[in-house]
């Protein structure tokens, strides 16, 4: 997985009501959650993003709610991937379910700023940032949690894989 995008910047904390706020909870539908990507962060964040960038953010990025909804507005939104400090546990795994790739790296927000260009290699673990041409680790995406990715989500996944029709 080879991904290059604009870069966004977040801080420590961001949880799942600033990722897509409660109100907006009404739904499931995909295109209607992306309008409201992180709008309690930066309210001109949906109105920004462009498919392909990728959001860089500090510590305990997806912490509060286990909702599934944050994942799917990230992912609906256009945005690549989500390269964090860390990540709140579920959060981290509601991504990989929804199929939207993330990545922990501790340094790369400390060299980043909003705007510049970074190319992520999720088989090599390689984050460059262009600019500077520095290069950060990562830990490779595993190999069955790529399949998911790749799938679409866990449940694009199941239903690829066997007989279960929804």
């Amino acid at each position: 997985m080879k991904l290059t995008g604009r870069v966004w910047i977040f801080g420590d904390d961001v949880d799942t009501d600033q990722i897509i706020p409660a109100r907006y909870l009404t739904t499931f539908d995909a295109a209607s959650l992306a309008r409201h990507c992180m709008e309690d962060a930066d309210p001109t964040f949906p109105q920004k993003v462009k498919p392909g960038d990728i959001i860089v953010a500090g510590k305990n990025f997806g912490s509060g709610s286990s909702r599934e909804h944050a994942p799917i507005a990230i992912k609906a939104a256009g945005v690549a991937c989500v390269i964090a400090r860390s990540f709140a546990r579920i959060f981290f795994r509601n991504a990989f379910n929804m199929g939207l790739p993330i990545f922990i790296c501790e340094s790369l927000k400390d060299a980043v700023r909003e705007g510049d260009i970074i190319h992520v290699d999720g088989d090599r673990g390689e984050i460059i940032l262009e600019r500077t041409s520095e290069r950060f680790e990562t830990a490779p995406i595993p190999p069955f949690m790529q399949t998911l990715i790749d799938a679409g989500g866990l449940m694009s996944h199941v239903k690829k894989t066997t007989s279960l029709q929804a």
